[in-house]
């Protein structure tokens, strides 16, 4: 692609939508600039063009993010099957483990919520469709980068800020990639605490009707009611049962 062919002022304005997260619902135009490493001039020109077109709200000194934003997101979820055809899947797994399910695409060094069936809340943020996490400390995450060849799961993994959120995070690229390689080998992913303590989770890759992995589903539970081992036995069957249901489907 020619640069030319790049509208770059398209970029600046997604780059402004994007940094707004829950820990930066109301920002000032210095913020924005900050997070973003624009020009704190061009930022304030993003943000007024936001609020022109309805899609953020300024009180003089800070700007929040309206409703209209999710519009966005809908054109993605409404152009594509994979939530509308994956969640009745979701909420039949989630009632059978009384968990809640999950699924995942990968996008850049980061895992995309599509769909979500929720019983309880797992983890400190609110996850739903739209929510994103690391790939490399989450169960859905590593299932992806597994199935990649390993040139491309190594640039996401140099790509990607790797801390230990817990003490039990993997957090360096050769513990990663050895575990990659476990994954792709028997076929599911599972994280014991490494993203936040207490929460463990298993993932298996979703393939469509010619093999392709085109997601990943999870199961989140806390520790005392669904360590590993339990996830192991009893969820993997179903989460196999649901893959195999799904693949027809996909395509």
């Amino acid at each position: 692609m020619r640069d030319g062919d790049i509208i770059h002022g398209l970029m600046r304005g997604l780059s402004v939508i994007e940094c707004f997260d829950e820990d930066h619902a109301r920002m000032s135009i210095t913020d924005v600039a900050a997070r973003t490493g624009l020009e704190r001039a061009t930022a304030r020109r993003c943000l007024l063009t936001l609020v022109h077109q309805g899609y953020a709200t300024y009180d003089g000194k800070f700007f929040e993010l309206t409703p209209r934003v999710l519009n966005l997101g809908h054109s993605y979820l409404a152009a594509t099957p994979l939530p509308r055809l994956i969640q009745p899947f979701l909420e039949e797994l989630s009632r059978a483990t009384g968990e809640s399910t999950s699924a995942a695409v990968l996008e850049g060094a980061d895992i995309l919520y599509v769909a979500r069936a929720s019983t309880r809340r797992v983890m400190s943020i609110n996850l739903g469709a739209g929510a994103r996490l690391p790939a490399y400390c989450t169960s859905m995450g590593r299932t992806l980068l597994a199935a990649l060849p390993p040139e491309e799961a190594q640039a996401i993994l140099a790509r990607s800020e790797i801390v230990a959120y817990t003490a039990r995070t993997k957090a360096d690229t050769a513990t990663i990639t050895t575990e990659l390689a476990v994954i792709a080998a028997q076929g599911f992913a599972v994280i014991d605490q490494e993203l936040e303590l207490g929460l463990c989770s298993i993932a298996v890759p979703l393939h469509n009707a010619i093999g392709q992995i085109v997601a990943a589903i999870n199961i989140g539970a806390h520790v005392a009611r669904a360590p590993t081992s339990r996830m192991i036995a009893h969820f993997l069957p179903l989460m196999r049962k649901v893959q195999a249901e799904v693949r027809p489907l996909l395509r």
